[in-house]
């Protein structure tokens, strides 16, 4: 992992123009490759380096911005989970998506930009690969 490299991009999408179609970055930092329905002890492997990365990530961001508590979109809130949320609400994105995607983020509100940045593992669909994410919005978590 190039984790100058990562913190680099995360600066760059929190002051790029949003794309037209909807206010928020998606970036995949880092990605497993041949691990859609593979070798589950390779996955887990991997889906504990990935954590490292986005702790490491967090840490190196934390010091910077300002340290914030990770928000574990499978249980934060009022109700049981963002997840369970989309059943019966409309939860905006990128939200929605990432709850489906990562089980924990580390999430804060970057200073002076007005927007939101989250590092998560994506995880949850073990017929997809893992993924290391970054995303940024303007789009409050809900």
């Amino acid at each position: 992992m190039d984790i100058a490299r990562h913190i680099a991009l995360i600066d760059e999408l929190c002051f790029r123009p949003f794309p037209a179609e909807h206010g928020h970055f998606v970036a995949v930092l880092e990605s497993s490759h041949g691990l859609r329905d593979g070798d589950q002890g390779e996955r887990a492997a991997t889906v504990e380096q990935y954590e490292r990365y986005r702790d490491a990530l967090h840490e190196r961001l934390a010091s910077r911005r300002g340290e914030t508590e990770p928000w574990n979109l499978r249980t934060v809130w009022n109700l049981q989970t963002v997840l369970l949320r989309t059943e019966r609400e409309e939860i905006p994105e990128p939200w929605a998506a990432l709850s489906a995607r990562a089980r924990l983020a580390h999430l804060w509100e970057a200073e002076g930009t007005g927007r939101w940045v989250a590092v998560a593992v994506a995880d949850a669909d073990e017929s997809d690969e893992v993924q290391l994410l970054a995303v940024v919005t303007r789009e409050a978590p809900p």
